[in-house]
């Protein structure tokens, strides 16, 4: 179970079963879209109005999201999440018969808990926490297994009453073919994709979707480092080529299918906080410096990697040159990419596969 709110949700998703299969594990699975069990009214008061607010009115999505951070009385949302899309949920659930529901987002681990107290076949309710802190969204006492990002979530979690025994550190799961790429040879590969060796390279953070509203601000102040920098534009890139930008180097790529070695080929990263991202870019050791995170969430992830010195949030653009020029020195980059390496998980997709399997095991539903 997923949710069309970005692409780190699917991605989370198909990086479980990737780890899964390398394990021999022959798995049938369907895919599902919680937004789809939605009908129209409650599709515009949740995903339209998500996407309306980050796009028109930042500030009223984080006041949203500290206020629903809360557990009071007047905090309905998190409790309607336990009976919205139920019926379809049900149906599914009647049909497929699954021995597991994986969701890498709150809302369908509730209506599974849900769709179990209503009678359902059991099965084993898991949770995939996609981001590293630990939303009143994301406390979700029906879930069995919850999977967590960090040991900072988990104690997050914990202090909010969940059972310990539930919560696993695992890391969010990336694809497989990071791990390989950990300690590459940036040179080798950045002769691959006809890359200078002899210069910084950025990788700019906008998002799966390319609706980074900061991009072209963001490119400007890297065009005015006072060093030359390579700068990959990888989504919102409008077209492919090379384009001079006063200091730096715009290599517009667009989607690509090499993003991992892309990743292992930069210096750092800056842009967005997605928990994808900072996953990825932690489990390879490359440093961030984070600018205009969505609010709520992606700033808890910002406040986390700023935490363990693994990057610096540049709260205003003026802040975003002295970071980057800082994270790029290299008495402080290489310390910085020690603690980024320090808090990744490049097998985290293993780990989340052994984590189900072993529930799975205890439960008695394989062998």
């Amino acid at each position: 179970m997923s949710v069309s709110l970005g692409l780190g949700h699917d991605q989370a998703q198909t990086a479980l079963e990737e780890a899964l299969a390398r394990r021999g594990v022959t798995v049938t699975s369907h895919h599902k879209d919680s937004v789809d069990y939605l009908h129209a009214p409650e599709r515009f008061l949740t995903v339209d109005l998500y996407h309306f607010e980050l796009k028109y009115a930042p500030w009223l999505y984080r006041a949203f999201y500290r206020f629903t951070d809360l557990d009071h009385p007047v905090n309905f949302i998190s409790r309607a999440f336990t009976w919205i899309g139920l019926g379809q949920f049900q149906r599914d659930l009647a049909e497929l018969k699954p021995q597991v529901v994986v969701s890498t987002y709150w809302a369908p681990a509730a209506v599974a808990g849900s769709a179990r107290q209503h009678g359902a076949a059991p099965f084993l309710n898991a949770m995939i926490v996609t981001d590293y802190a630990a939303h009143f969204h994301w406390v979700r006492p029906e879930a069995d297994l919850i999977m967590v990002a960090s040991d900072d979530t988990r104690a997050e979690l914990l202090a909010r009453g969940l059972a310990p025994e539930k919560v696993v550190v695992t890391g969010i799961p990336i694809s497989t073919r990071f791990a390989p790429l950990v300690g590459a040879d940036k040179a080798a590969l950045r002769q691959r994709f006809g890359l200078k060796t002899d210069l910084p390279l950025v990788l700019v953070s906008g998002g799966g979707t390319g609706s980074y509203r900061a991009l072209r601000p963001l490119l400007d102040v890297l065009s005015n480092l006072g060093q030359r920098v390579q700068v990959l534009i990888l989504a919102g890139a409008k077209s492919s080529g090379v384009e001079q930008l006063g200091g730096a180097t715009l290599h517009h790529i667009g989607f690509t299918a090499d993003f991992p070695e892309l990743l292992a080929a930069s210096d750092l990263v800056v842009g967005k906080a997605g928990g994808l991202t900072v996953a990825e870019a932690t489990a390879l050791g490359v440093p961030l410096v984070i600018y205009e995170p969505i609010p709520g969430h992606e700033e808890g992830n910002a406040a986390f990697i700023e935490r363990q010195g693994a990057g610096i949030w540049a709260r205003k653009l003026q802040d975003v040159r002295p970071a980057v020029r800082y994270a790029l020195a290299p008495e402080t980059h290489a310390e910085m990419r020690r603690n980024a390496a320090r808090v990744g998980h490049p097998d985290s997709a293993a780990r989340v596969a052994a984590a189900i399997l072993e529930a799975l095991e205890r439960r008695g539903d394989i062998r």
